[in-house]
């Protein structure tokens, strides 16, 4: 399973830098849902990270099938969590607790 990130060029970078060979740079809302939907339907990726400004950006209905996600399992960084901690994505991802 990869990991795979999409978003704008600023964020992308530092996956890029960390490694991370599935990066996407979409500066336009029509790039960001393409993106998004290809690597949904991407079987190799099992974790898409996305910024909370982005997942703001993107329509309600796709927003909704990522919150409901398992695989890929979706994570949304930055300054907002959007009301869940990594710890209880993680958790609802994979049923069990990482951290107990």
């Amino acid at each position: 399973m990869e990991v795979a990130v999409v978003g704008r060029s600023d964020f992308v970078i530092g996956f890029r830098l960390a490694g991370i060979r599935k990066t996407f740079v979409a500066e336009s809302d029509e790039k960001l849902v393409e993106y998004i939907t290809r690597m949904l339907d991407d079987q190799t990726v099992g974790i898409l990270v996305l910024s909370n400004q982005d997942m703001n950006r993107i329509p309600r209905r796709l927003q909704a099938t990522l919150e409901n996600s398992v695989k890929p399992t979706v994570i949304a960084i930055g300054r907002e969590e959007g009301g869940m901690s990594m710890r209880e994505k993680i958790k609802r991802s994979v049923g069990v607790d990482l951290w107990k």
